[in-house]
């Protein structure tokens, strides 16, 4: 390969101040590997951290995220920092997540995108919030996210 694709990234193979905010915490991408091939890819942040707006509490969720590149993939050391500036970040479940969501497809254009955030509960009640683009491209094996429901201690 003649080009170097990661000539402009910022943040990998270096030392990165973690941000303490999503809207300042930088995604970046690359060249994805096989253009025109449907595969899935997955990441999982099982202890994923923000606080409650109103309380200033920590919130814990276990996040799922997959999609199916299309031209782009998302560099893994720019999400591990994005997905670390919410630990200090206040807001509902359902904002985190979506947040999340519209970060990675307005950077991707993805074909396809879901997410699963499996909240554990606070005040005794979990919020499990899920999103995806649209209907998944068919003849590609999506395993299921397979976090199950909260259960208690028993």
């Amino acid at each position: 390969m003649s080009e170097n694709i990661y000539a402009g990234l910022t943040q990998l193979g270096s030392m990165t101040q973690a941000p303490t905010d999503p809207a300042q915490a930088v995604l970046e991408r690359v060249a994805a590997p096989a253009p025109g091939q449907r595969y899935l890819v997955r990441f999982t942040c099982p202890e994923f951290t923000s606080l409650c707006p109103m309380t200033g509490q920590p919130d814990f969720a276990h996040i799922v995220i997959d999609y199916v590149p299309g031209d782009w993939l998302v560099e893994s050391k720019s999400l591990k920092l994005f997905l670390g500036s919410f630990r200090n970040h206040g807001a509902f479940h359902e904002a985190c997540t979506m947040d999340i969501a519209n970060r990675l497809m307005a950077l991707l254009s993805p074909m396809w995108l879901r997410i699963g955030a499996y909240w554990y509960p606070r005040g005794g009640i979990p919020i499990d919030v899920f999103w995806q683009s649209g209907a998944p491209p068919e003849a590609l094996w999506i395993p299921g996210q397979d976090v199950p429901g909260y259960r208690g201690r028993g």
